[in-house]
């Protein structure tokens, strides 16, 4: 592995990319961008997602704090005879 002053990246040979893929993986997870070369060329560019994914919605977690009115599932009268095709 070769550390890029210049770059700020670092520089893998694919044999090395091949080898430890996981590992190079894991750590882009974590915000290190690496240079793939092969014969002194760079062929590829592993580097961190530019959004950041977003955070997992835990099930529960508005327990308590959504409140449905006690009429919710009543429909007005006037709405229900729209409906019904009966306008007055």
């Amino acid at each position: 592995m070769i550390h890029s002053e210049k770059e700020k990246q670092i520089r893998v040979g694919v044999r090395e990319l091949r080898a430890n893929l996981s590992g190079l993986l894991r750590q882009a997870r974590h915000g290190t961008s690496f240079l793939v070369m092969s014969r002194n060329e760079v062929i590829a560019e592993i580097k961190p997602p530019s959004n950041p994914e977003r955070p997992r919605r835990v099930a529960g977690m508005l327990k308590g704090k959504i409140r449905m009115a006690e009429d919710f599932d009543v429909l007005p009268a006037d709405i229900l005879s729209a409906m019904e095709g009966n306008e007055d």
